[in-house]
Parts: C-alpha cells; sequence; structure tokens
C-alpha cells in the first residue's frame, strides 16, 4: 500500500509558503526543491527497504524533514509527516505509535525553540496518525486477501481430493462385482464350447451384454470426474466474494440432483460470480436452489449497476451447457437494479437415458 501514498503531497511544503508573509521565496524555495530531490531516493528505496534499512528510511526522512523545518522552511512538517507513514508501514503497530509519539514530541520542542506557530504541531499530530491509520487498514486488507486466497486454494484442492476418492470408490464397487461376473461368465462359455456350443453362445452374449452395461455405469461414474460440486462452488464463491468484500447469502435446499445438472448448475454460479466481481461493482450477492415440481429452479442475483448484458464465452457455454439439459435461462438486467439470473433445470435425467 505504500507505493500509493505517493509524493505528491510534497506539494505542500511549497504551498505553506504562500501564508507565510514573512518568509522569503527565493531564499525558502531552492532549500525545499532540494530536500524534494534528496527524499525521492529516499522514498525509492522505501518502497523496497527490508529489516534494518526500513529504520534507515524512516530516520532519514525525519532528519531531513526537521532540517528543513529548523533552518529553511516550516512546512518541513509534512517530510515528519511521512516518516509517521513509513513507520506504520514497516514496523509493527505498537512499535510504530512509539516512532510516531517520538517524532510528534521531538517536533513540540523544536516549535518551543524555533517560536513557530502550535498550529504545525496540531496539523501534524493529527494528519500524521491518520494516514498511518489507513496505512495499516491497507496492511490488514491484504493480509486478510491473501488468507482467503490460501483458504480457497485449500477448498479446491480438497474438493478436488473429494472427488477422487468418490470416483475411486464408485469404479470399486462398479468394476468389482462386473468383472468377476464377466470372469465368471468367460470362463463357462469356454467349458460348455465343445459340449453345448449353443449355451455357450448365450452365455458369450450375456457377457456382451454385462460388459455394455458395465461401460454405462462407468460412464454415468465419471461423468463429474472435472465437475465441481454445486455445495463446493458456494464455498468458492463465497471466498471470491469475500476477498472484494461482497457479501453471499446463499439458501439451497436439499434437492437429489443428476450429476449433470448439478455440474451446469455450479459452472453457471461460478460464470455469474466472475461477471459480479469483474462488471457488477454490487455489494451483496444472493443465491438460491429450489424445487419446482420435476424442475430445479436456481437464482443468481446481485445489487449492482445492472445495465446491458453482452454475452461473452462464459455466458454463452453456460446457455449451451443447460440447454442440452433440457433447462432454460432468463437474465433480468435493468440498469441501477443489479442483475438477476434464473435457470431451469430438469432435477432427474433418467428419461434421456433411457431413450433409445
Amino acid at each position: 500500500m505504500w507505493p500509493y501514498f505517493n509524493p505528491i503531497y510534497l506539494l505542500f511544503l511549497f504551498l505553506v509558503l504562500l501564508f507565510l508573509p514573512r518568509v522569503t521565496l527565493l531564499a525558502t524555495c531552492p532549500p525545499s526543491a532540494l530536500a524534494v530531490l534528496l527524499f525521492m531516493p529516499i522514498y525509492a528505496l522505501g518502497c523496497r527497504a527490508q529489516g534494518a534499512w526500513r529504520l534507515v528510511v524512516c530516520a532519514a526522512t525525519a532528519a531531513l524533514g526537521f532540517a528543513l523545518f529548523i533552518l529553511f522552511n516550516p512546512g518541513g512538517y509534512i517530510l515528519v509527516i511521512y516518516a509517521m507513514v513509513q513507520a506504520a508501514y514497516f514496523l509493527r503497530p505498537r512499535a510504530a505509535l512509539l516512532v510516531m509519539a517520538g517524532l510528534v514530541a521531538l517536533l513540540a520542542g523544536l516549535l518551543v525553540w524555533t517560536g513557530e506557530p502550535w498550529s504545525y504541531l496540531f496539523v501534524t499530530a493529527v494528519i500524521g496518525p491518520m494516514a498511518a491509520l489507513g496505512i495499516y487498514i491497507g496492511r490488514v486488507a491484504v493480509r486478510r486477501n491473501s488468507q482467503l486466497r490460501l483458504t480457497q486454494e485449500e477448498v479446491e484442492r480438497l474438493a478436488r481430493m473429494t472427488e477422487r476418492e468418490r470416483i475411486g470408490r464408485d469404479l470399486h464397487d462398479l468394476l468389482g462385482h462386473t468383472l468377476s461376473l464377466i470372469a465368471l461368465k468367460s470362463e463357462l462359455a469356454g467349458k460348455l464350447l465343445e459340449r453345448d456350443p449353443g449355451s455357450a453362445l448365450g452365455e458369450i452374449r450375456e457377457v456382451e451384454g454385462v460388459a455394455r452395461d458395465a461401460l454405462g455405469q462407468v460412464r454415468r461414474a465419471v461423468t463429474g470426474i472435472r465437475a465441481a460440486g454445486l455445495e463446493v462452488e458456494v464455498t468458492r464463491a463465497r471466498l471470491a466474494l469475500l476477498s472484494r468484500e461482497v457479501e453471499l447469502d446463499a439458501r439451497l435446499d436439499r434437492l437429489d440432483l443428476a450429476p449433470e445438472v448439478e455440474t451446469a448448475l455450479a459452472m453457471a454460479l461460478r460464470e455469474a460470480v466472475t461477471n459480479v466481481l469483474r462488471h457488477a461493482r454490487a455489494g451483496r450477492v444472493e443465491v438460491a436452489l429450489r424445487r419446482s415440481g420435476s424442475r430445479a429452479l436456481m437464482e443468481i442475483a446481485d445489487n449492482g449497476r445492472g445495465g446491458r448484458v453482452c454475452p461473452g464465452q462464459g455466458l454463452m457455454g453456460m446457455k449451451e451447457r443447460v440447454n442440452a439439459l433440457g433447462g432454460a435461462i432468463e437474465i433480468d438486467s435493468a440498469p441501477g437494479s443489479g442483475t438477476r439470473l434464473r435457470l431451469s433445470v430438469p432435477l432427474s435425467l433418467e428419461p434421456a437415458r433411457a431413450a433409445p
């Protein structure tokens, strides 16, 4: 966050001079400009400093500010404020508070010595801690976002692990019994081949039927091998939105969804959340899933800016997946009223599978 607290505020070094009639601009502007030139490499070093160099940067900034304040320009207190901000960025909160208190006390002593107005102390004691507080809040936000990213990665890793375990169990249950049955019937067909060719042919045909049925079961079992479960996707969406300070309210009824249906809904939720993060400028997202007869209805709504929706690859892919399942999508996005996405899909695809 520190690089964004940029040197533009150094202009106040010169603006202060406009309100000091006793100060000669010709005598104060060149030293002030020299102080700015000396400060810039210190500022650049502070953006990359590590370890003890951070204290050196903070001390050099404060020393430059106090020297300018005493000798040439009372506006040097601006550099003292910069030193406070650097302390807030470099040090732990307690150490930063001690440094800021020491700088304020030193400035108070200089005011007593030089006889300058106490307003300089007031401005420094107010602006400095306020700017430092902004830096601290930024540090907390960066740390929290980093933790959220790590948590999101952990959720995705656990989801992949759980899915692999599920696929492994399903394949073991399916293939263990089926392959044993195929082996037994093939052995029986081999024994009947010379004595009773007709019966052997019947056993071979049964083996073929069992193998085809097993192939269909395996295909259905591994349909979701790359799919994201809906509950996992809701957790991922919550973390992604929270990293942008967007609230997620999810109300999902427990429905017995076909794997393909759950995959389509999960992918639709992922695409909708991505669009919210990129375009909506929303502060809240609501997700609801409920049953209506033989169909599942899911709504995803945000309170963002709304407006015209431009179909992209993500939205087109979402529509293709939902339409392929016999579902439908509606999008309502009035300007200033947010966007509402409605999906309607069948709960089960068994009739479609049974069709020839």
